[in-house]
């Protein structure tokens, strides 16, 4: 075939599924159908013919680890990542789907992207290639995502994200009981005029907790008040220039939607000499550790699930769990209480 590899370079670039595939022009789970002889594949006599051929010109041959496989099937599971190493939550998700995987059996084989989709292909196939038992697809914010068509080869989880035709099964964060549940700490600590700093990109989250916010606003029979919420650059600069609007509009207490607007705020509130929580309580969004745990005081936030997100997207993978008819299974958002109320 006029595709076929150098043979002198064999040795140095041994022959993948990839390759046949490429050659025969099929994906690489057909191929990985015919050298399995997986049982009940459909795939048409020219397309079987076809990848026959190329194994043969091509001179592929398994590897070992192909042929301890149980036949279609391995112990693995993949997780395609966005961003493992600029952001601490995605650690997080990949350590609860470690953790759940081992528990019924299986190991966790990672990549890491970088959101580039030739890179995403490439780890997709390798994985096809050693027969995952699934795939978690993950990023490392809520949002909506154009999946790979890779995916739709094998079974697949979206995690931390989800797909607007609902092709696969998702796990996400609960963004509007998030919201709620920081708004509630507020109100317990008997807040009535409770401002939220929301970021000014829409998305899941910043749709989701501004709804949760003026539920539990409802909840508690207090009007919503729209000259109580600002949106911000969704950073520490973002904070620090709504802290002056929020005290002008005469709020006692604030939610922001990530710790890191809540880190800006206090920088304004410590220049213009407002105590937390004494004139002003805050509460923030995420519990990035690095910032809630450090502040003074220490910052009560709502935290991600990123962990239980994770162990949830193994579950469902293997079937362990359901998600909801044409809705994403929804995580809820634990408030975690420090001393800014």
């Amino acid at each position: 075939m006029a595709n076929e590899p150098d043979r002198r370079d064999r040795s140095a670039h041994p022959v993948t599924m990839r390759d046949v595939a490429r050659v025969a022009g099929v994906s690489v789970a057909t191929v990985s159908h015919v050298v399995n002889d997986k049982a009940g594949a459909r795939i048409g006599a020219a397309a079987r013919e076809r990848v026959r051929q190329a194994i043969d010109e091509l001179g592929y041959r398994p590897n070992m680890l192909a042929k301890n496989l149980v036949r279609g099937r391995s112990r693995f599971i993949g997780l395609v990542a966005d961003a493992i190493a600029t952001t601490p939550f995605a650690g997080q998700i990949i350590q609860g789907a470690q953790k759940e995987a081992w528990k019924h059996g299986f190991v966790l084989l990672v990549a890491n992207t970088e959101g580039d989709r030739e890179a995403e292909d490439e780890a997709i196939a390798m994985m096809l290639e050693h027969q995952v038992r699934g795939i978690l697809y993950s990023t490392w914010y809520h949002r909506a995502v154009d999946t790979p068509a890779a995916l739709g080869e094998t079974t697949a989880v979206l995690v931390d994200c989800y797909s607007p035709d609902g092709q696969f099964p998702a796990i996400v964060p609960d963004e509007v009981g998030g919201g709620r549940t920081a708004t509630e700490l507020l109100l317990a600590a008997g807040h009535r005029r409770i401002a939220f700093v929301n970021a000014a990109e829409p998305s899941p989250a910043q749709e989701g907790r501004l709804r949760g916010y003026r539920e539990a606003l409802a909840d508690a029979g207090i009007a919503f008040d729209d000259e109580l919420v600002l949106a911000v650059h969704d950073e520490q600069d973002g904070g620090y220039e709504a802290g002056r609007t929020v005290l002008q509009r005469g709020a006692t207490a604030v939610f922001c939607y990530n710790d890191r607007i809540a880190m800006g705020l206090y920088d304004r509130l410590r220049e213009q000499g407002v105590s937390i929580p004494g004139e002003l309580a805050v509460v923030g969004f995420d519990n990035q550790e690095i910032i809630a745990a450090h502040l003074r005081p220490p910052l009560s936030t709502v935290a991600l699930p990123h962990y239980e997100l994770g162990a949830a997207g193994v579950r469902v993978l293997l079937g362990l769990e359901e998600v909801p008819d044409g809705e994403p299974l929804l995580v809820a958002c634990p408030p975690v209480s420090r001393q800014s109320v």
